[in-house]
């Protein structure tokens, strides 16, 4: 998926071991469906015409549904065809996540952590988060904190301006970066691909949008390092926070 994984178990048992070994075989397995990166996924060849929707694997056509439903949540903002060729990475790395931390609590972990490129699931807690600044590499522009988080950051910090304008095609550019955090319901498979579509919409439609979404809050960053959020977004922010973060910003 061009990106990297990384698990914390606070609680590990007799099966995390054998269950750590599941996880990165699931992982690899949905590399090798769904990386657009490799010509021989299915996605790819789904793509090219080659391979009928019917022969792929059967998490496919799941994927694929999961990605016009987020379309519709987002009103069109979101498009497993960004720029005209299928890719519906916007979803599937959050949701591997999600399939990650499912087989953790299969085996009976409660206090965990699921990191795929910078999106977060925890299990149990508390956890602190920190968003990495956009602007300066190597600093945070906040740490979040909680339990059961579904933290998803959409921006420039480690791939430049990828997220596309589903509408033009172009890299989307209002943003440095976007962060959602979701309520433990949500989930990040869903909240990786709302911050992908919020991130498209620009600071102003996109923090409008996730004020009216229950269960999620969003801080944007701004190309010139000014920060907006979600009135509700303070409350994941840690008793020890910056001082400049008070609960009547908008």
């Amino acid at each position: 998926m061009g990106t990297v994984f990384s698990i914390t178990v606070r609680d590990p048992g007799p099966r995390t071991a054998a269950v750590l070994e599941r996880i990165t075989e699931r992982l690899h397995r949905i590399d090798a469906v769904f990386s657009t990166y490799r010509p021989d996924s299915d996605i790819s060849r789904l793509g090219r015409g080659e391979l009928a929707l019917a022969d792929c694997d059967p998490d496919v056509p799941t994927v694929l549904a999961a990605c016009r439903e987020t379309a519709a949540q987002t009103d069109g903002w979101f498009s497993e065809r960004p720029d005209g060729r299928l890719d519906p990475s916007g979803w599937v790395k959050g949701w591997a996540i999600e399939e990650a931390a499912a087989l953790l609590r299969s085996s009976g972990a409660r206090q965990y952590c699921v990191s795929g490129g910078g999106d977060v699931q925890t299990g149990g807690g508390p956890w602190r988060i920190g968003i990495a600044d956009p602007r300066q590499p190597g600093l945070l522009a906040a740490v979040l904190a909680g339990r059961d988080l579904a933290v998803a950051t959409s921006g420039t910090a480690e791939r430049g301006a990828h997220v596309l304008d589903p509408h033009t095609g172009r890299p989307a550019t209002g943003l440095a970066s976007l962060t959602l955090v979701g309520s433990p319901g949500t989930g990040i498979a869903r909240t990786d691909a709302w911050a992908t579509a919020a991130f498209a919409m620009g600071p102003d439609r996109a923090l409008a949008w996730a004020a009216r979404r229950p269960g999620i809050e969003a801080l944007a960053v701004l190309p010139d390092g000014t920060k907006r959020w979600t009135p509700g977004l303070p409350a994941h922010l840690p008793a020890s926070g910056p001082a400049d973060w008070q609960p009547t910003a908008g």
